[in-house]
Protein backbone atom coordinates (compact mmCIF):
# COMPACT_ATOMS: atom_id res chain seq x y z
CA UNK A 1 0.00 0.00 0.00
CA UNK A 2 1.24 3.70 -1.00
CA UNK A 3 2.10 5.90 1.67
CA UNK A 4 1.39 9.52 1.66
CA UNK A 5 2.44 12.85 3.06
CA UNK A 6 0.88 16.77 2.87
CA UNK A 7 2.26 20.11 3.67
CA UNK A 8 0.17 23.45 4.10
CA UNK A 9 -0.16 24.78 0.46
CA UNK A 10 1.99 27.89 -1.19
CA UNK A 11 0.94 29.88 -3.39
CA UNK A 12 3.01 28.35 -5.63
CA UNK A 13 0.63 25.15 -6.13
CA UNK A 14 -2.41 26.81 -6.51
CA UNK A 15 -2.56 26.42 -10.57
CA UNK A 16 -1.95 22.31 -9.79
CA UNK A 17 -4.64 23.09 -7.38
CA UNK A 18 -6.85 24.32 -9.98
CA UNK A 19 -5.84 21.50 -12.47
CA UNK A 20 -6.83 18.71 -9.87
CA UNK A 21 -10.25 20.16 -9.21
CA UNK A 22 -10.72 20.99 -12.76
CA UNK A 23 -10.20 17.10 -13.56
CA UNK A 24 -13.30 16.38 -11.72
CA UNK A 25 -15.64 18.72 -13.45
CA UNK A 26 -16.65 16.71 -16.27
CA UNK A 27 -17.80 13.85 -14.34
CA UNK A 28 -20.27 15.50 -12.89
CA UNK A 29 -19.60 13.52 -9.59
CA UNK A 30 -17.96 15.79 -7.46
CA UNK A 31 -18.49 19.64 -8.15
CA UNK A 32 -21.59 21.80 -9.05
CA UNK A 33 -19.24 23.97 -11.32
CA UNK A 34 -19.80 23.02 -14.45
CA UNK A 35 -17.02 24.85 -16.58
CA UNK A 36 -13.43 24.95 -15.67
CA UNK A 37 -11.85 27.67 -13.36
CA UNK A 38 -8.99 30.01 -13.33
CA UNK A 39 -6.48 30.05 -10.96
CA UNK A 40 -7.44 33.87 -10.62
CA UNK A 41 -11.01 32.94 -9.25
CA UNK A 42 -9.71 30.81 -6.48
CA UNK A 43 -6.98 33.69 -5.16
CA UNK A 44 -9.60 34.60 -2.44
CA UNK A 45 -10.63 31.06 -1.79
CA UNK A 46 -6.71 30.51 -1.11
CA UNK A 47 -6.23 33.64 0.91
CA UNK A 48 -9.09 32.46 3.26
CA UNK A 49 -7.23 29.43 4.18
CA UNK A 50 -5.03 30.01 7.11
CA UNK A 51 -2.54 27.28 9.03
CA UNK A 52 -4.02 27.84 12.47
CA UNK A 53 -7.85 27.77 11.43
CA UNK A 54 -8.28 26.35 8.15
CA UNK A 55 -5.30 24.82 6.30
CA UNK A 56 -4.78 23.54 2.94
CA UNK A 57 -3.01 21.02 2.42
CA UNK A 58 -1.36 19.40 -0.73
CA UNK A 59 -0.63 15.35 -0.65
CA UNK A 60 2.42 14.02 -2.30
CA UNK A 61 3.63 10.45 -2.29
CA UNK A 62 5.82 9.36 0.46
CA UNK A 63 7.86 7.64 -2.12
CA UNK A 64 8.83 11.02 -3.77
CA UNK A 65 11.92 11.67 -2.93
CA UNK A 66 12.60 14.53 -5.59
CA UNK A 67 13.05 18.50 -4.50
CA UNK A 68 9.94 19.24 -5.67
CA UNK A 69 7.11 16.31 -5.51
CA UNK A 70 4.03 15.97 -7.21
CA UNK A 71 1.00 17.56 -5.86
CA UNK A 72 -1.31 14.29 -6.21
CA UNK A 73 -4.22 15.43 -4.27
CA UNK A 74 -5.15 18.22 -1.94
CA UNK A 75 -7.51 18.73 1.27
CA UNK A 76 -9.42 21.65 2.89
CA UNK A 77 -10.78 22.55 5.61
CA UNK A 78 -13.29 25.71 4.89
CA UNK A 79 -15.75 27.58 6.75
CA UNK A 80 -19.34 26.49 7.38
CA UNK A 81 -21.75 29.41 6.75
CA UNK A 82 -19.49 31.83 7.47
CA UNK A 83 -20.92 32.73 10.96
CA UNK A 84 -18.77 33.34 14.42
CA UNK A 85 -21.08 30.54 16.29
CA UNK A 86 -20.12 28.26 13.85
CA UNK A 87 -16.61 28.47 13.79
CA UNK A 88 -16.02 25.15 15.53
CA UNK A 89 -17.25 23.49 12.57
CA UNK A 90 -15.67 22.79 9.25
CA UNK A 91 -16.07 21.49 5.99
CA UNK A 92 -14.04 19.38 4.21
CA UNK A 93 -12.99 19.27 0.70
CA UNK A 94 -10.73 16.14 -1.03
CA UNK A 95 -9.65 16.08 -4.63
CA UNK A 96 -7.25 14.16 -5.85
CA UNK A 97 -5.33 13.98 -9.35
CA UNK A 98 -6.81 11.93 -11.97
CA UNK A 99 -4.34 9.07 -12.27
CA UNK A 100 -3.95 8.97 -8.50
CA UNK A 101 -7.77 8.21 -7.71
CA UNK A 102 -8.39 4.80 -5.56
CA UNK A 103 -5.12 4.29 -4.16
CA UNK A 104 -5.65 5.34 -0.77
CA UNK A 105 -5.64 9.08 -0.68
CA UNK A 106 -9.00 9.62 0.58
CA UNK A 107 -8.62 7.82 3.37
CA UNK A 108 -5.08 9.08 4.25
CA UNK A 109 -6.75 12.43 3.71
CA UNK A 110 -9.61 11.72 6.11
CA UNK A 111 -7.79 9.98 8.68
CA UNK A 112 -5.14 13.30 8.51
CA UNK A 113 -8.28 15.27 8.89
CA UNK A 114 -9.81 14.14 11.55
CA UNK A 115 -6.71 13.71 13.48
CA UNK A 116 -5.93 17.34 13.01
CA UNK A 117 -9.16 19.33 13.63
CA UNK A 118 -8.97 19.81 17.02
CA UNK A 119 -5.50 21.32 16.52
CA UNK A 120 -7.60 24.15 14.85
CA UNK A 121 -10.39 24.28 17.46
CA UNK A 122 -12.72 22.00 15.15
CA UNK A 123 -15.25 19.69 16.46
CA UNK A 124 -17.05 19.11 13.51
CA UNK A 125 -16.55 18.05 10.31
CA UNK A 126 -18.88 17.87 7.49
CA UNK A 127 -18.82 16.43 3.97
CA UNK A 128 -20.81 17.99 1.11
CA UNK A 129 -21.24 14.96 -1.33
CA UNK A 130 -23.72 14.38 -4.52
CA UNK A 131 -26.02 11.39 -3.68
CA UNK A 132 -24.59 9.81 -7.12
CA UNK A 133 -21.58 10.21 -5.38
CA UNK A 134 -21.26 6.18 -4.06
CA UNK A 135 -17.18 6.52 -3.87
CA UNK A 136 -17.11 9.15 -1.28
CA UNK A 137 -20.14 8.78 0.71
CA UNK A 138 -18.76 5.60 1.18
CA UNK A 139 -15.17 6.70 2.31
CA UNK A 140 -16.86 9.06 4.88
CA UNK A 141 -19.07 6.54 6.09
CA UNK A 142 -16.52 4.23 6.46
CA UNK A 143 -15.05 6.97 8.94
CA UNK A 144 -18.42 7.05 10.57
CA UNK A 145 -20.00 10.25 9.07
CA UNK A 146 -23.48 10.29 9.20
CA UNK A 147 -25.80 11.87 6.98
CA UNK A 148 -27.11 14.92 8.41
CA UNK A 149 -28.82 16.40 5.61
CA UNK A 150 -30.27 15.52 2.46
CA UNK A 151 -31.29 17.74 -0.34
CA UNK A 152 -33.08 16.02 -3.03
CA UNK A 153 -32.91 17.76 -6.65
CA UNK A 154 -31.41 20.63 -5.65
CA UNK A 155 -28.45 20.67 -8.33
CA UNK A 156 -28.79 20.91 -12.16
CA UNK A 157 -26.40 18.70 -13.80
CA UNK A 158 -26.66 18.75 -17.54
CA UNK A 159 -30.35 18.64 -16.94
CA UNK A 160 -30.22 16.18 -14.42
CA UNK A 161 -31.11 16.74 -11.18
CA UNK A 162 -29.00 15.97 -8.32
CA UNK A 163 -29.05 15.42 -4.48
CA UNK A 164 -26.83 16.96 -2.07
CA UNK A 165 -26.42 15.20 1.35
CA UNK A 166 -24.21 16.79 3.95
CA UNK A 167 -22.27 14.06 6.40
CA UNK A 168 -20.98 15.13 9.71
CA UNK A 169 -18.80 13.55 12.48
CA UNK A 170 -18.12 15.25 15.88
CA UNK A 171 -14.33 14.78 16.44
CA UNK A 172 -13.97 16.75 19.83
Amino acid sequence: MPSYVHRLARRDDLPVIVDIYNSTIASREVTADTEPISVESREGWFNDHTPERRPLWVIHSADDRSNEPEVIGWLSYSNFYGRPAYSGTAELSIYIAEHWRGKGIGRYCLEQAIAFAPQVQVHTLLGFIFGHNAASLALFRKYDFETWAHFPRVANLDGIERDLIILGKRVA
